[in-house]
C-alpha cells in the first residue's frame, strides 16, 4: 500500500525509542525527528507536521512526569492521537438513508479516478441494500459517458447520460428527476474533472450543485498528487460545500501523505479509500483503525468484521462444529480459501493484525499468494467427494495424486505441495480443538479458552517475532482483550493466505 513505507518508518522510530534504556529529552527528540522526516518524505504538509511535533512535546513533558509513569506508552499514545488529529476534522459526513432519495455529487481533478470511484461508491451501497443510480454530467471529457455506462452495466447499476446534450446542468437535473421517479434512494452525479486554474469549469460545477441541490459533495483526490493537494482541495472547498473526501490510487507507489493532508484543507472527513482498479477494492476509512494499522498496531475489530462479512456464522453450524472438534478436511480448506479471496487483497487483510507491517507483504508477493490459492483450488476441483471429505492424508496415494495432477493440468510436485499445505493447516486446527468461536458482537468470548501460550503456538513465527516474542504477545493481549478473537474466526485462512 502507498503508506506502507511511512508506517514502517514511524513504527521503527517508536521501536528504537522503546528499546532505549532511559527515555530522556534526547531520545524523545530523536524519535520525533525520525517521525518528522518520515512524514515530510511522504509529502505531508510542513505546517501540519510542525504543529504535530509541537503538540506532542507539550503533551509529553518529561520533567513533569512522575516516576513510575510509562513514558513509552505516553509517547506512543501522543503520536497516535496527533496522527488521528491530522486525519480527523472532528465532524461526521452526511450518511444517506435507505428509502429516502439522497443526491451525492462527485467533484475532483482530471484523472483522479472520479468516474470509477462513482461506480465503486454505488456498488458498495448496492451490496448494503441501497438502490443506487448514476448520472453522467461530464460533457467535457470525450468517452466519459461510455466509461460510466460500461462500469455501471458491469455492476448492474442504472445510469443516465446523453451523447447529444452538451449542457451538464440539464443532464444532471433530468437524470436526478428520472431516478427520483424510479424510487432510487442514492443518486450519484459524476461531474467534469477540473483544476483551480479553470474558472469556467468551476463555475459550471457551482451551477450543477445549485441545480441538483446535493445532500453531499464528495471531493475525489488522487493520492499521487503530493504537496499540491492542499491548494487544490482548498479551491474546491471555496467553490462548493465539500462534505467528504475519497482518496484514490492508494495501491500505487506515490507517497500519499499530501492527499491525506487535504483533509486539513477541506475540513471534511475521508470516508473511503480506493486501493485498486476493481469494484471491491474500495475500503471504508475510519481514522483510528487506519492509524493503528499504519503504526503496525493492527485493527482487530475491522479484522473480525471482515471475517463475519464473508463467513456468515449462522450459516455454518456444521463447519464450526467440525472445527471445534479439530476435524479439518480438504473441503473445509477449499471453503476457507474461497473466504480468503472474498476478503480482498491479502496484504490489506493482514495489515489489520498487530505486528504485521504492510511492508512485509509487497504487492508482487501478495499476488503470488493469491495465485497459489487459486492454483490449489483448481487441483481440489479434480478430486472426488471421498478425497475432499476425508481427514486422512494417507488416502492420497501416488496414483490418486497423479490423476489429480493430470485432471487439473498441474505437475505432481505441485499437488504434493498442496497436500503439505493441507497437513500444516490440519495441524494448526487440531491445536484449536475445543475452542469456542465467537458470534459477532461477542469479541471477548474466547478469553476463557485462549492464552498467550496457546496463541504463540498458532501464530506464524515471523509475526510472533515482530510482536516481540512471548513477552510482547502477553503485553499485547493485556492491552487488547479482543486480540483473543483472532484465531477463532481465522485460523486456517491465515495460514493458507501467507504460505
Amino acid at each position: 500500500m502507498v503508506l506502507a513505507e511511512l508506517g514502517g518508518s514511524i513504527s521503527r522510530a517508536l521501536q528504537q525509542m522503546s528499546n532505549a534504556t532511559i527515555i530522556d529529552e534526547k531520545v524523545l527528540n530523536e524519535c520525533l525527528n525520525e517521525i518528522t522526516r518520515a512524514l515530510l518524505q511522504a509529502d505531508v504538509q510542513f505546517k501540519l507536521v510542525r504543529d504535530m511535533t509541537t503538540n506532542i512535546k507539550k503533551i509529553v513533558n518529561l520533567d513533569d512526569l512522575a516516576a513510575g509513569h510509562n513514558k513509552r506508552r505516553i509517547i506512543q499514545q501522543a503520536v497516535f492521537n496527533e496522527l488521528c488529529k491530522i486525519l480527523d476534522p472532528g465532524k461526521p459526513s452526511f450518511t444517506p438513508k435507505k428509502g429516502k432519495p439522497s443526491i451525492v455529487m462527485f467533484v475532483g481533478l482530471q484523472g483522479s479516478g472520479k468516474t470509477t470511484t462513482c461506480t465503486k461508491y454505488a456498488y458498495y451501497h448496492q451490496k448494503k441494500g441501497w438502490k443506487p443510480a448514476l448520472v453522467c454530467a461530464d460533457t467535457f471529457r470525450a468517452g466519459a459517458f461510455d466509461q460510466l455506462k460500461q462500469n455501471a452495466t458491469k455492476a448492474k447499476i442504472p445510469f443516465y447520460g446523453s451523447y447529444t446534450e452538451s449542457d451538464p446542468v440539464k443532464i444532471a437535473v433530468d437524470g436526478v428527476e428520472t431516478f427520483k421517479k424510479e424510487n432510487c434512494d442514492l443518486i450519484i452525479v459524476d461531474t467534469s474533472g477540473r483544476h483551480k486554474q479553470e474558472a469556467a469549469l468551476f463555475e459550471e460545477m457551482r451551477q450543477v450543485a445549485e441545480a441538483t441541490k446535493p445532500d453531499l459533495v464528495i471531493f475525489v483526490m488522487d493520492s499521487s498528487i503530493g504537496q499540491a493537494a492542499f491548494d487544490q482541495a482548498q479551491a474546491f472547498k471555496q467553490s462548493v460545500a465539500v462534505g467528504a473526501v475519497i482518496i484514490t490510487k492508494m495501491d500505487g507507489h506515490a507517497k500519499g501523505g499530501g492527499a491525506l493532508s487535504a483533509v486539513a484543507a477541506t475540513k471534511s472527513p475521508v470516508i473511503f479509500i480506493g486501493t485498486g482498479e476493481h469494484m471491491d477494492e474500495f475500503d471504508v476509512f475510519d481514522v483510528k483503525p487506519f492509524v493503528s494499522r499504519l503504526l503496525g498496531m493492527g485493527d482487530w475489530s475491522g479484522f473480525m468484521d471482515k471475517i463475519h462479512e464473508v463467513v456468515p456464522m449462522d450459516q455454518q453450524p456444521e463447519l464450526l462444529q467440525k472445527l471445534s472438534e479439530g476435524h479439518f478436511t480438504l473441503r473445509i480448506m477449499y471453503e476457507q480459501f474461497q473466504n480468503i479471496l472474498k476478503m480482498g487483497p491479502i496484504g490489506q487483510v493482514f495489515s489489520m493484525l498487530p505486528g504485521f507491517s504492510a511492508e512485509l507483504m509487497p504487492k508482487g508477493r501478495e499476488n503470488e499468494s493469491q495465485a497459489k490459492i487459486k492454483r490449489y483450488m483448481t487441483m481440489m476441483d479434480s478430486m472426488t467427494n471421498e478425497e475432499l471429505d476425508t481427514s486422512n492424508p494417507k488416502l492420497m496415494t501416488d496414483s490418486r495424486i497423479m490423476r489429480i495432477a493430470r485432471g487439473s493440468g498441474h505437475q505432481v510436485h505441485e499437488v504434493m505441495d498442496m497436500m503439505e499445505e493441507y497437513k500444516r493447516l490440519a495441524k494448526m486446527w487440531s491445536k484449536m480443538k475445543g475452542l469456542k468461536i465467537p458470534k459477532k458482537g461477542e469479541m471477548s468470548a474466547l478469553s476463557r479458552n485462549m492464552n498467550a501460550q496457546h496463541m504463540s503456538k498458532v501464530l506464524p513465527p515471523q509475526m510472533l517475532k515482530q510482536i516481540g516474542g512471548m513477552g510482547g504477545l502477553q503485553n499485547l493481549m493485556k492491552q487488547m482483550g479482543s486480540a483473543k478473537d483472532m484465531m477463532g474466526g481465522m485460523g486456517g485462512m491465515f495460514g493458507g493466505g501467507d504460505k
